[in-house]
């Protein structure tokens, strides 16, 4: 029986990816060694890591104006690192708060500078997300911060704001999943371990110009400028995440681009909130233009039924559709490497256990 992975993140990776990173495993072309085994350093490497880098360039259509890092630490190493940067005493940082995440960043970053909360929908129980143009941006603001895209909460802001103020995205779990342009940003970051590949690698698309503003008195493995002058190589990067990351990129490139994924991913979405929306047993919280294609909650109608529905899921090999723990009910994670037949197998499971819930007008 097929399985399918609707974890939020580690997230599901291309089975072809993973057969081809397979095959290599045990030795990387004729090299004699595992990518694992080889030095960062070295002109193997130089080329898989090179490569990558040009491929992520070309998938997202970066500008020169902009230069990409391949990091560790994750999202919330960049909730710290940002504001240690561009931060200052003189002008305080605009936060947008849509849910978890983006709360979390602004809790880090009031460690280390002055914040403004320009925008929240905590109020709504992040059931919604602030709209753009809402936003108060401050006239002396050093920087603009908000998450496209709330892992958790299922919550999204679908277009940037128009400033001139650097713009600072966290799209961990919405990078590559459409295109977008890059050139409305200063800085994007991303944990890789959801759309790219596996856990250990951070994704940095920074401006060349918000270098210039960093904070020099900060040590340089906390310097974007170092590790861009270093070609992410200031320290041993996450070196299998790095090759992992490339494989992805190529896959991406070769099925299409963002434009196929865009497509894909919206249709894919479109199915899952139109079967929602349809019952009287499932509900999706979240504010119809706040949806994110990408991560989608949803709620029975009877919470009790919550352990049954998770145990005969599993037995149907649909995997980690548990809640995050802070909201709970469940959530389907629908990245680029799930399939329309395994969201088409969730939806027909869902149908199936539908006609044995209490409701009567889903039953009849």
């Amino acid at each position: 029986m097929r399985k399918w992975n609707f974890c939020a993140g580690p997230a599901v990776i291309s089975e072809e990816v993973l057969a081809e990173v397979k095959e290599e495993l045990m030795e990387w072309g004729n090299s004699g060694m595992s990518i694992m085994e080889m030095s960062h350093r070295s002109k193997i490497y130089d080329g898989v890591a090179t490569e990558a880098k040009q491929d992520f360039i070309d998938i997202l259509n970066i500008p020169d104006s902009h230069d990409v890092l391949f990091l560790q630490g994750g999202a919330t190493h960049q909730f710290s690192m940002v504001p240690l940067n561009f931060g200052n005493k003189e002008n305080s940082a605009d936060y947008i708060v849509s849910g978890s995440w983006s709360k979390k960043a602004v809790s880090e970053a009031l460690k280390v500078t002055s914040i403004n909360t320009i925008a929240s929908s905590e109020d709504s129980g992040f059931t919604s997300a602030p709209s753009p143009d809402s936003w108060a941006i401050s006239k002396n603001s050093s920087y603009i911060h908000y998450c496209p895209n709330e892992t958790i909460q299922g919550v999204a802001i679908h277009s940037p704001p128009t400033t001139d103020k650097p713009l600072v995205a966290d799209m961990s779990s919405v990078i590559l999943s459409e295109p977008i342009d890059v050139s409305k940003f200063s800085l994007i970051y991303a944990g890789a371990q959801k759309n790219i590949g596996p856990a250990g690698l951070t994704m940095v698309i920074i401006e060349k110009e918000l270098m210039k503003m960093e904070n020099e008195a900060l040590p340089n493995i906390l310097r974007y400028s170092k590790h861009s002058e270093s070609d992410s190589m200031l320290n041993t990067p996450p070196t299998f995440s790095w090759y992992m990351a490339g494989k992805v990129f190529k896959w991406v490139k070769k099925s299409g681009g963002l434009d196929y994924f865009q497509e894909q991913n919206h249709k894919k979405a479109s199915s899952l909130y139109t079967f929602i929306d349809s019952s009287s047993f499932y509900t999706n919280p979240v504010s119809v233009e706040n949806r994110s294609i990408m991560n989608i909650p949803f709620i029975l109608a009877d919470n009790n039924l919550d352990t049954k529905f998770l145990e005969e899921a599993e037995q149907a090999g649909l995997l980690n559709l548990k809640g995050h723990r802070s909201v709970g009910g469940m959530r389907a994670s629908i990245y680029n490497a799930m399939p329309v037949e395994g969201l088409n197998q969730l939806i027909d499971f869902m149908n199936c256990l539908l006609y044995t819930s209490p409701s009567p007008r889903d039953r009849g």
